[in-house]
């Protein structure tokens, strides 16, 4: 062995040619990987429509060979009961992949013939017990999101995400907890999708069924959710166009700066869309919603959502809005010294935008 390398190593300092490295681990890792082409926003209102239909093209494959949904999926009402000023039901259908998809419906007892309704998306925190329930709740919200929205005039919709509630332990190997979503992970690559796919086509069922039901307008649909509920907020928003107003909380986070924060720690697999890197980052993904409604709300020490990347995130996709006419329609709010937490501020905030944009009622 070379005298000085060994007196180094005796030393316990790096050798020469590491101390002379001038690269970060991630900028290592990211120089080996095409950097993908900053987001312009076309100069007119058509040129960002044919720009916006290849981004959602590229979503849809990235998501990989995802099975057919039907047009309405056939759901079984499992339980129906009187809470006083709302109501409440349990269902369940088939996702024909395997697996029963049991959910929560909260209708208002307003006097509306239709009214407005929310996709609610639970988040994660590695809670796989809970899912669902999270809308009874305010172990994350500062009121119960189901009855807190009906009560107010919304019908509100939640399912159980795969491997989450009831769907803890029914994956392809029956593990329960993060093996069990590991497991479901690996099942869907070798199947040529990801788990993100397949957990966004049972939302995608579940708006088809809340589109469906007599109950609701179909013209005024939101979503909602905080941490991967905000995730699947955004996501389904680029991916479809009935929902028409959004708010998203404390998960808007850009690729390129999660891996230069040493951040890929804070969001489990389930997250990972192989391929996003060659074509573009999370401001493509949140421009496509433009012109409907989002409302982002992020803590800026919320470790998941690099603050830096939620101002670039919001400075490249604001273009989107302008250019199709409604600049006011997005909105972005970074909270100083909070975390990954659901503020009392966020909630009115939260309310006064699906107020605004999807209001209770009879549609004027």
């Amino acid at each position: 062995m070379n005298l000085l390398r060994l007196c180094f190593i005796l030393s316990g300092m790096a050798p020469l040619a590491a101390m002379a490295d001038p690269l970060g681990p991630y900028e290592r890792w990211l120089k080996t990987i095409p950097s993908p082409p900053p987001l312009r926003i076309g100069a007119t209102k058509a040129d960002w429509e044919s720009q916006r239909a290849a981004i959602r093209g590229t979503l849809w494959k990235l998501l990989g060979n995802l099975p057919a949904r039907p047009a309405i999926p056939a759901v079984t009402v499992d339980s129906r009961e009187d809470c006083g000023d709302y109501l409440f039901e349990t269902f369940h259908f088939d996702n024909g992949a395997g697996e029963r998809v049991p959910g929560y419906v909260f209708l208002p007892k307003s006097g509306a013939q239709k009214h407005p309704a929310i996709l609610y998306c639970h988040w994660h925190g590695g809670e796989y017990g809970a899912g669902k329930i999270e809308l009874t709740q305010t172990n994350h919200t500062p009121a119960a999101p189901g009855p807190t929205l009906a009560r107010k005039g919304y019908v509100v919709l939640g399912i159980d995400a795969p491997c989450f509630g009831e769907r803890q332990g029914a994956g392809p190997d029956g593990e329960k907890g993060s093996a069990g979503e590991a497991s479901a992970s690996k099942f869907h690559l070798w199947a040529g999708r990801t788990l993100w796919g397949m957990l966004l086509r049972d939302d995608l069922m579940a708006l088809d069924y809340l589109a469906s039901r007599p109950e609701v307008d179909a013209n005024r649909l939101g979503v909602t959710g905080i941490s991967m509920g905000a995730t699947r907020t955004w996501w389904l928003m680029a991916l479809d166009d009935r929902l028409k107003a959004g708010v998203a909380v404390a998960c808007l986070t850009r690729y390129q700066d999660l891996i230069a924060e040493g951040g890929l720690k804070y969001h489990g697999i389930y997250y990972f869309v192989p391929g996003m890197l060659e074509h573009f980052d999370t401001e493509s993904v949140i421009a496509s919603i433009a012109p409907r409604s989002l409302l982002c709300l992020t803590g800026d020490q919320d470790h998941g959502s690099p603050a830096g990347g939620v101002r670039t995130i919001a400075a490249l996709a604001r273009p989107a809005w302008e250019v199709t006419g409604r600049p006011g329609a997005f909105e972005s709010v970074l909270y100083p010294d909070v975390g990954h937490s659901y503020t009392p501020d966020m909630w009115g905030r939260m309310l006064a935008w699906f107020e605004r944009e999807i209001p209770p009622g009879e549609a004027k």
